[in-house]
This record gives structure tokens, C-alpha cells and sequence, in this order.
């Protein structure tokens, strides 16, 4: 996997895990609030229908009260209440029921084929005793059972909410119920409402993650894109850039091989034969005057080897590699006030050894770009190299007393200030910072680099 590719990897990865937390979060508030809703909403049905069964009992109650509370229990009178009792309903599925106290069926005006039978044993089709359970809620006083039965209307077992009341005086327990399926399919459509909420909701987060997924994937291969073209744009120029550095490096060579060198040599060569020539006469003075020449010539050749060790040296002085970069630059200091007369005052403290080769030969390069400028521009008459370093990384500062440049306008100037900007992409290779402020004052250059480099 590549860096950019990496990058944008781990961009979207922390937005996409949070977006997933939240959609978890979501989730689980929303089921949890569905499930209160859900309750909430059963209880109130529930209640209605609770506060609507004890109303049809005391209807049906109050409408035997005279015969119950006769004092008699004679069959006449017993049948005139079940008329009374099965003559009262509600509703499509809403009837009145009577069972005596051993669980045989005394009035079911849905079901007549029950009468008569004890179903003290029934089960419903959640295997529990449904006569037993009303019976017993009777006895306790009356109150709401749950239980499943067969719905008249459909004929299915349906859940069903009864409510039951005992009736000492004749032995009966007398009660009535609704079923509860219109309730379940009420809360049914409500759980598919909530389930649809929270698909859309995940939906939503989801197109959220994925449009924040490609915005983010987007806008990052956009910038690499763009980074790509900058950082292709700035190695073709630094590509051209070394290109002219090294026509300038070999025209310098050349110049000095073929002004310098060069005569010199053509020099010597001419010495020598003229000294051979006089050598071969017979003659004691020309013989001393060949021993002249040959002298001279020995001479030019000691001044040839100071030229070679002088290009040797430019190109890559041995000294930074054998005594280190201090020494070499106060070796070039020296160098600099010999040949061009202004002095040099160079100062080394601290830690400057710990630096990597690599920027020992920028921060050389560095000094040795400085002085070529401020012998070609800068008409200083005193030049200060200092050299410090903390452990952690050494800085270089050169400062001179001359006229000045507008560093700004020369190092974006394309034609000019290419020195400038030689240094500034040496300091950039390494890592480093390079400063240069210049006024009429003078000028002072500050290049860091990091003992890591």
C-alpha cells in the first residue's frame, strides 16, 4: 500500500468506526425507546380495556342484582338469570359466561355445545389451566385473567382478557372478556412502524458514512493529485537545477584547467625542451642558463600542484572528512582571507561533531556558497562564521557587514538568486531550516540541521 494511499486509509477508518459507534448508539436508544413506547402503549390499552370489563360485569351484575339478591336459588329463578345473562352482549365477540365452582360450564351463549361439560381440566394452547386460573381469581376476589380461547368469529385461539367475579349466594362465578388481537395487531403495525424508523435511520447514517467516506477519499486523492504535480513540478526543476549546477561546476573546472593548469603547463613544456636544447651545447654558459630554466620550471610545477590541490579542495575539501566541519570551515575562512583579503573571524562552540556526513557537506556547501556572494556582491570588509551545537542539532550563522540585498525579490526571481535557492533546497533535503535576513546594515544567514539529517 502506497503513503497516500495509507494516509487516506487511516482518515476515513477513525471517521468510518465513529459513525459506526453512533450507528450502534442509534440502534440501541432507538430499540430501547420503541420498547418503552411499546409498553407504554399495551399498558394503556390494557387499561382501557380493564376499566371497560369491569364496567359489562357491573352491567350484567346490575341487571340480576334483583334476583340475586331475592334470597332465592330455586331453578326458576336460576334459569331467569342465565336468560337474563346470556341475552347481553357486546360488540361482534362480546358475551357473558357462567361456571360454578367445580368448573362445569352453566352458560357460554358462543359456545352452547359446552354447557354442561367440566372443564376444570382445560388447558389452553399455552398449556395452562384456564378454568383453574379463573376460578381461583374468582375466589380471590374477582379481577382481570389472561388466557388464551376460541375466537366465535374466527374460530381460532386467540389471547384473551377476561374479567370474573364469584357469585357466593347461587355457587357461580359469572364473567366476561375481549380479545386481545385487535391489541396485538395495534402493537404489531406499531412495531413495524419502529422497525421501518430504525432501518431508515441506519440507512441514513449509512449514506452519511459513505458520502463522508468519498468526501474525504475525494478531497485526499484531489490533494495528492495536486501534491503529486507540485512535487513533479519541483524535481523537474531541481533536476534542471543540478543539471546547470553541474555545466557551471565543469565550465569552473575548465576555466581554471585550461587558464591556469593549462599555460602553465604549456609553460613548463616550453621551458623544459629550451632547457634540453641548451643542455646539448657545449658551451658552460648555456648549460647555466638550462639550469636556470629548469629551476623555473620546477618552480611553475610547485605552483601547479598548489592549483590542483586548490581545485581538489574546492570540489571536495579532505579535511572535512579527516578533522570534521568546524575545521574545515575555519580552513575555509583562511582560504577566503587570503585570496580575496577581507577577514574572516571564525567561532565553534558546544557540540558540532554529531551530525550525519550528508550535513556536514550541506552546511559546508552552505558557507562556501555564502562567501562566493559576499565576495561577489556584498563589498564586506569583515565576515563572521560562527558554528554552534546543543546535542540535538548544529546551526551555522555567516553575517557580513555589506551593502545588502532584497533576499525576497532575489530568491523568486527566476533567472537570478539561484545560489539562494541552491542553499534553501539543501537545508529542505535534510530536513533542515535555512534563514537569511539582509539589510543595508549587512546580511545574516542561519542554517540549522537536526543531528538526525
Amino acid at each position: 500500500m502506497k503513503l497516500r494511499q495509507k494516509v487516506i486509509f487511516l482518515a476515513i477508518t477513525p471517521l468510518i468506526l465513529a459513525l459506526c459507534a453512533i450507528a450502534l448508539a442509534v440502534r440501541h436508544q432507538s430499540v430501547l425507546l420503541a420498547q418503552q413506547q411499546r409498553e407504554t402503549i399495551q399498558q394503556a390499552y390494557l387499561s382501557s380495556k380493564e376499566a371497560e370489563l369491569k364496567h359489562y360485569v357491573a352491567l350484567a351484575s346490575h341487571s340480576i342484582s334483583h334476583l340475586y339478591h331475592s334470597g332465592r336459588n330455586d331453578p326458576a329463578t336460576l334459569e331467569e338469570a342465565k336468560r337474563i345473562l346470556s341475552s347481553l352482549s357486546y360488540g361482534d365477540d362480546g358475551y357473558f359466561f357462567l361456571y360454578d365452582m367445580s368448573g362445569n360450564t352453566l352458560m357460554h351463549p358462543r359456545q352452547p355445545e359446552l354447557v354442561g361439560k367440566n372443564l376444570f381440566e382445560l388447558r389452553d394452547a399455552l398449556g395452562r389451566p384456564t378454568i383453574q386460573n379463573l376460578l381461583q381469581r374468582a375466589r380471590a376476589g374477582g379481577g382481570l385473567e389472561r388466557y388464551m380461547w376460541i375466537k366465535p368469529s374466527t374460530r381460532k385461539p386467540v389471547a384473551k382478557l377476561g374479567y370474573v367475579i364469584a357469585m357466593p349466594n347461587w355457587g357461580w362465578m359469572m364473567g366476561t372478556g375481549i380479545y386481545l388481537d385487535d391489541v396485538d395487531r395495534a402493537l404489531a403495525k406499531i412495531d413495524i412502524q419502529q422497525s421501518g424508523n430504525i432501518h431508515n435511520t441506519m440507512l441514513w447514517i449509512a449514506a452519511i458514512a459513505i458520502a463522508a467516506s468519498v468526501t474525504v477519499a475525494s478531497t485526499g486523492l484531489a490533494l495528492n493529485i495536486s501534491e503529486f504535480r507540485v512535487a513533479d513540478a519541483k524535481l523537474k526543476v531541481l533536476a534542471q537545477r543540478v543539471v546547470e549546477s553541474q555545466e557551471q561546476e565543469r565550465a569552473r573546472l575548465s576555466r581554471d584547467l585550461h587558464d591556469g593548469i593549462s599555460q602553465w603547463l604549456v609553460s613548463i613544456k616550453l621551458q623544459i625542451e629550451a632547457g634540453m636544447i641548451r643542455l646539448s651545447s657545449d658551451k658552460a654558459e648555456q648549460r647555466q642558463a638550462a639550469h636556470a630554466v629548469f629551476e623555473h620550471a620546477a618552480g611553475q610545477l610547485s605552483n601547479v600542484m598548489g592549483e590542483v590541490r586548490r581545485i581538489s579542495h574546492n570540489l571536495r575539501p579532505a579535511i572535512l572528512d579527516d578533522l570534521g566541519l568546524a575545521a574545515a570551515l575555519h580552513h575555509l575562512g583562511q582560504e577566503y582571507t587570503l585570496s580575496s583579503g577581507t577577514p574572516v573571524r571564525f567561532e565553534a562552540s558546544g557540540i558540532t561533531d554529531g551530525l550525519a556526513d550528508v550535513a556536514n557537506t550541506v552546511l559546508f556547501r552552505i558557507a562556501q556558497e555564502a562567501l562566493t556572494n559576499i565576495e561577489r556582491h556584498a563589498a564586506a570588509s569583515a565576515i563572521e562564521i560562527g558554528l554552534t551545537g546543543d546535542g540535538k542539532g548544529v546551526n551555522l550563522r555567516i553575517s557580513d557587514d555589506g551593502v545588502g540585498f532584497d533576499a525576497e525579490g532575489i530568491a523568486l526571481h527566476p533567472k537570478h538568486g539561484i545560489g539562494l535557492r541552491n542553499m534553501m533546497e539543501r537545508m529542505d533535503a535534510i530536513g533542515g531550516r535555512f534563514e537569511i535576513v539582509s539589510s543595508s546594515d549587512g546580511t545574516v544567514l542561519s542554517a540549522y540541521a537536526a543531528n538526525n539529517s
